[in-house]
């Protein structure tokens, strides 16, 4: 049986002046057209050759030996070709864009992005791709706590943080408390390994080793008081949310950083303040 959406070894069982038909044997009522500006030379009945199956602009199933950037259930970066009213063309390397429809989304997407998709076949029996890559995602990463990876952000959920894909392959989240920053649909971030859950998927951090973050959060919080003059008008007391707005850090993060520099005597707590020591 010619699957579409997958490389396949077929054979020549006819030949016309516009191409050969190709099926797995002999006899087969079940063949494809090969165009003849694609078949090799001395390419003769009988012989095989290695296609990938696709479906042309009148959804018939085509041959072609040039090779697509993506296979039925893989998951690739592909950039859009376009966006029309049913959803958006993705360039693939091959004439005919395939299709995203708009229920495969997550937001916006904009023609000449990238995005990360997963290719699968609709009830149509039409390939297609999708944005939705959680079902797809392996949970058998190599990587261990406190490694560093690199990770595609492909959907953000409002309870659970920013789900990524690292190295566009394994099952990641950046928890929603981890989220101290911005982060939208297609980035791709420099992120840490916090915990190797026991299902395989990581649990990712957008800071760096507790030591060096603290140092980095530190530095950072030093350079904030300064921009107010020498002295921030609020303590390490304050709320949550007024921290993370001001010093884009959670209150944790903030209060050990405050904690580092009292310890370097860099700065000292007042009631209401904080403020840089004359000393410094």
């Amino acid at each position: 049986m010619i699957e579409i959406g997958k490389w396949q070894t077929l054979q020549v069982i006819r030949s016309k002046d516009f191409g050969v038909y190709l099926a797995e044997k002999q006899g087969d009522s079940d063949a494809v057209l090969l165009p003849r500006k694609q078949v090799p030379e001395g390419l003769k009945a009988g012989g095989e050759i290695e296609v990938f199956v696709y479906l042309d602009s009148s959804d018939r199933p085509i041959a072609t030996v040039n090779k697509p950037l993506i296979t039925l259930h893989e998951i690739k970066r592909l950039r859009v070709a376009s966006v029309s009213k049913i959803g958006a063309f993705m360039d693939w390397g091959l004439e005919k864009d395939i299709l995203m429809p708009f229920k495969e989304m997550f937001g916006k997407v904009r023609e000449g992005k990238e995005y990360l998709v997963y290719m699968y076949m609709d009830k149509s029996n039409r390939p297609c791709v999708s944005m939705r890559l959680y079902e797809h995602l392996a949970t058998d990463s190599p990587y261990n706590k406190g490694d560093q990876v690199s990770g595609y952000v492909y959907q953000i959920s409002e309870k659970l943080g920013a789900l990524v894909a690292v190295d566009d392959k394994y099952q990641g989240l950046i928890p929603k408390q981890e989220l101290h920053k911005k982060v939208y649909i297609g980035d791709t971030l420099t992120l840490r390994v916090s915990e190797v859950r026991e299902d395989g998927k990581l649990n990712l951090s957008l800071g760096q080793a507790a030591y060096k973050q603290i140092e980095e959060d530190s530095e950072m919080v030093y350079e904030a008081i300064l921009s107010y003059d020498g002295v921030l008008p609020f303590t390490d007391k304050a709320s949550p949310e007024i921290i993370e707005r001001e010093m884009g850090l959670s209150k944790n993060a903030f209060k050990r950083a405050v904690g580092r520099l009292l310890k370097e005597g860099k700065i000292e707590i007042r009631e209401h303040s904080i403020a840089i020591t004359d000393r410094n």
